[in-house]
């Protein structure tokens, strides 16, 4: 259950700026079993997906037919008439057939991320819904009960359902006629591309306090500053945080990508501090994942390593993380590594325009921690603790505001740019 722990900290505290149709918004983590480490084949299969009204004609039922009872599931909104239900190591089976939607549901598409499976569920703009998704008592099959907060909507006069031969379709009727849906492949690009959940890693913990210097642990500066990145993120931008760990404990570097796997991230952000044998030397640096290019680059790769043969049990399921394999692996020509080198360079541009540090640039280097990582992600060296000027700063408020206020510009303007290539690609 550690990993429950560490997903579902701090998720209550979700901001409440609109919601799905005229309510609040409503997304519930309506459970997260994460797996063991690895990548888990997907044992359970959605059969069918069934559409009917509730019996008290107050709202609509989803029900997804499955093989066995899948182990973890979420429900959030991901927008004011988007829902994103997450089936976790679950497939489709060979002969799902998309029923046509009914209800509120206005379209909903299917997508393969990671061993998961996610619906995305797009409702009708003049439906008011509240949606819980919960397990069937009397089978494995999830339920997603729409629940309308006001009275059924009143069918038009104009409908079929007035015995009229002749109808005329007014406002979302017509756009929904005249716009087809878009094609499976589109559909699947922009799920494949869509930002909706930020993973942040606070380096080291636990038994591993990472650097020390000036009577200070990079363990505890990086857990300080990623609580206040994650809250901006939550309460600014309509995405999912998740933390690989909310306290001081010690998780292993690819055990950390692997969990950003589990939980679908889009975004992967590893935060340290850096350490030099000379104190004058200070500034940020933002890392992805590539064959190292300077000796400085490599020396930081080795410091961060170095806890795989310190506090690790199993050091060698590492050998295969080795610089050739960089040049060899598809991982190196993976268009995430483009997006990885992207957002770097937002983040070192905002600490170094916006907070006035001094910026030592975007580099590359073989982290264990990114290599896991199936995503866009870097890794963040927000000062050097050996320095105690640059120590200080780590170590106040106005400090830590101040570098997670400009990761999280770094990621708004980050999510900007996707959407802009998402649209553009429409």
């Amino acid at each position: 259950m550690h990993w429950f722990r560490i997903a579902t900290a701090r998720l209550e505290k979700r901001w409440a700026r609109g919601g799905v149709a005229r309510g609040p918004l409503l997304w519930g983590l309506v459970g997260l079993l994460l797996l063991s480490a690895g990548s888990a084949p997907a044992k359970v299969l959605v059969t069918d997906l069934a559409f009917t009204a509730r019996s008290d004609g107050q709202g609509y039922v989803v029900r997804a037919q499955t093989t066995a009872a899948p182990e973890a599931y979420l429900l959030r909104s991901v927008g004011k008439h988007t829902l994103k239900w997450v089936f976790y190591n679950t497939r489709l089976h060979a002969d799902f057939q998309e029923r046509a939607p009914d209800g509120p549901v206005k379209r909903y598409t299917t997508t393969q991320r990671n061993g998961h499976l996610i619906f995305r569920i797009v409702l009708k703009d003049k439906y008011a819904v509240s949606p819980t998704a919960y397990r069937d008592g009397a089978s494995d099959d999830l339920l997603l009960n729409l629940a309308y907060e006001s009275a059924a909507p009143v069918a038009d006069a104009s409908s079929s359902d007035s015995g009229s031969s002749t109808t005329t379709a007014t406002g979302d009727e017509e756009q929904e006629a005249q716009a087809p849906p878009p094609s499976p492949a589109a559909q699947a690009s922009r799920e494949h591309s869509r930002l909706d959940t930020v993973v942040i890693d606070p380096g080291h913990g636990g038994k591993d306090p990472g650097a020390v210097a000036n009577g200070l642990y990079e363990k505890d500066i990086v857990l300080d500053v990623a609580h206040k990145l994650g809250d901006y993120i939550e309460n600014r931008l309509d995405l999912e945080v998740v933390y690989t760990r909310t306290d001081d404990r010690f998780i292993a570097l690819k055990e950390r990508g692997q969990f950003a796997n589990r939980v679908g991230g889009d975004l992967f952000i590893s935060l340290h501090v850096n350490a030099f044998q000379e104190s004058s030397v200070d500034g940020t640096e933002t890392y992805f994942l590539g064959r190292s290019k300077t000796d400085a680059a490599r020396r930081v790769m080795r410091q961060e390593n170095s806890v795989v043969r310190k506090y690790e049990k199993n050091p060698e399921r590492y050998d295969e993380y080795d610089a050739e394999a960089f040049v060899k692996g598809e991982l190196f020509l993976s268009a995430s590594m483009q997006f990885s080198e992207q957002f770097a360079s937002i983040v070192q541009d905002q600490f170094k325009n916006r907070v006035h540090r001094h910026s030592r640039g975007v580099r590359q280097a073989g982290f264990y921690v990114l290599w896991s990582a199936s995503m866009p992600s870097v890794l963040v060296e927000l000062g050097y603790l050996t320095n105690p000027q640059e120590a200080r700063f780590l170590n106040s408020d106005r400090g830590q505001t101040y570098l997670a206020s400009a990761i999280f510009r770094a990621v708004r303007d980050y999510k900007n740019e996707y959407n802009k290539g998402i649209a553009a690609s429409e």
